[in-house]
């Protein structure tokens, strides 16, 4: 295909490297290039200036796992096992206690890479599973350092484990007893180290001359939030603009590096985000969704729109802005397509190849599912979005003070029971009305004509959907992490407690 004509260059003979930031439950208005008012994040913005803005970008889920099984495995969490049947549309992740996580029978990104010559590294958070058969160089990964769940705590362990990290196969600590945390001030080197790993890792690869995949996985945008000593107290948001600070800064010193060492024109770089900001708890742990509705946990824009930077000078055309509906899930099928390698076909792929559209500037029909847990809750076609069913959270959390749409009600629309609108979908169109809060009206043309062609994709997508054994089911307090491989070294083992499976309980 046409688009290949990169390989013709100097790097012929060798496949890009391929370098994915993700963020965690970082907001698309948290750049300054979408508005952001304090404007922050220079470096993301020069990113954006140097290479192409997506403003029509999609997570596969509005939830920290299944929005990384989804981006690893080019699959629907439906499809891949991420998600819950207990509980009609509940949003599941992967606590301590979760017996599930990704399946052998899943092809991950770093598995396929491998077979094209790619070392590949994980450095953060991992969150697909953590007990030892999910451990990501079980999947493709050659080494890792970071952990596999969140930076939660800190846990008494006698209750609950503190959370590992790991240096590939072995933990090397955990979190707030060997790598601090303080929860008071919000000060910790974690994304120093973070970063370190990554210039450290981009180094050899460059000397060893074999392209490399980087999975950036850091999380300090997610509550508990937190930032180094140095940017404490520098940003007019808080703590968590220190934070966007501090990684912002740290992408400008990795985008550099790529550039002294001169491999920057053969390694293609993708910036997002997990899920939008997690509202319940902003303004001082949370970040900002711009003009959306909502945030995490919910399928309106705010939980599901992210910020995305393509970056890879002398091939994507500087200073690109598309509106090309685009997918996490793209990630998988893009980095296939600069590696030379095909997808799986025994298999449905729900990423598209995004070269065409950076390269060529070309525009992919094609339409974004929205996922809550098992639930099809709306489906985006061009500019109109038509919503199934409509679900904020349960009145019985409203009253315990858990809002994911702080001081955003639209009456009909957060509603705080679940709502079907199977036969009446209700139709916003996200041109004119980005904030989700002006349903046409079901009288109109445009609604009929709108609601009928997104009802036709909705059926057809449905038809032929085959769910994944659902992984986020099941919870028991013996599979948490109490002796992770390598704490016997450490003297770091815990006494787990008896077995005790149970159905995991999902609020929200």
């Amino acid at each position: 295909p046409l688009y290949l004509c990169w390989a013709l260059g100097s790097a012929a003979a060798t496949a890009p490297n391929i370098l994915l930031l993700l963020m965690d439950d970082m907001g698309w208005g948290d750049l300054g290039v979408f508005g952001q008012p304090s404007k922050e994040t220079p470096n993301l913005d020069q990113m954006a200036a140097e290479g192409m803005l997506f403003l029509d970008f999609y997570t596969a889920s509005p939830l920290c796992s299944p929005s990384r099984a989804a981006l690893l495995t080019g699959r629907l969490p439906v499809r891949n096992g991420f998600y819950t049947t207990n509980g009609h549309a509940r949003n599941a992740y992967t606590p301590q206690d979760i017996v599930g996580g990704i399946p052998d029978s899943e092809l991950l990104l770093p598995e396929l890479l491998k077979k094209a010559g790619y070392t590949n590294k994980i450095i953060g958070k991992w969150h697909l599973g953590h007990r030892p058969q999910f451990h990501p160089l079980r999947h493709g990964f050659d080494e890792w350092f970071g952990s596999p769940n969140c930076h939660f705590g800190p846990y008494d362990s006698r209750e609950r484990p503190n959370i590992p990290v790991f240096r590939d196969w072995d933990m090397v600590g955990r979190y707030y007893e060997d790598f601090k945390i303080d929860l008071k001030t919000g000060e910790a080197n974690l994304t120093q180290l973070y970063l370190q790993e990554a210039l450290d890792f981009i180094s050899k690869q460059q000397a060893s001359q074999q392209p490399f995949f980087l999975y950036w996985a850091i999380d300090a945008t997610h509550a508990p939030v937190y930032a180094s000593k140095q940017f404490l107290g520098t940003s007019q948001r808080g703590l968590y603009g220190d934070a966007v600070r501090e990684i912002d800064d740290s992408i400008g010193k990795i985008l550099k590096h790529l550039q002294q060492l001169g491999i920057s024109e053969n390694t293609f770089v993708f910036f997002t985000s997990d899920n939008g900001a997690a509202l319940i708890s902003a303004p001082k742990q949370g970040g900002s969704n711009g003009p959306f509705l909502c945030g995490k946990q919910t399928t309106f824009e705010g939980g599901m729109r992210e910020p995305a930077i393509a970056w890879w000078p002398g091939h994507i055309p500087a200073g690109g802005v598309s509106q090309q509906l685009g997918s996490v899930m793209d990630l998988f099928s893009t980095s296939l397509s600069l590696a030379g390698v095909q997808p799986p076909s025994d298999r449905q792929i729900d990423g598209i190849d995004l070269l065409p559209v950076m390269l060529q500037g070309k525009l992919i029909d094609r339409p974004i599912f929205y996922y809550r847990g098992n639930e099809l809750m709306a489906v985006r076609a061009g500019l109109y979005k038509a919503h199934y069913w409509t679900w904020s959270n349960s009145w019985e959390e409203q009253s315990k003070g858990i809002d994911f749409c702080p001081g955003q009600s639209v009456a009909g629309v957060t509603t705080h029971t679940q709502e079907e609108h199977t036969y009446l979908p209700l139709l916003f169109h996200l041109g004119r009305d980005p904030g989700e809060k002006y349903p046409l009206s079901f009288a109109s043309e445009e609604y009929q004509r709108a609601v009928e062609h997104i009802s036709g994709l909705a059926q057809q997508h449905k038809a032929s959907l085959v769910p994944g054994q659902p992984q986020l089911n099941v919870c028991d307090q013996a599979v948490m992490n109490w002796s992770p491989p390598g704490c016997e070294k450490l003297g770091k083992c815990l006494k787990a407690p008896e077995s005790d499976p149970k159905k995991c309980s999902w609020p929200h």
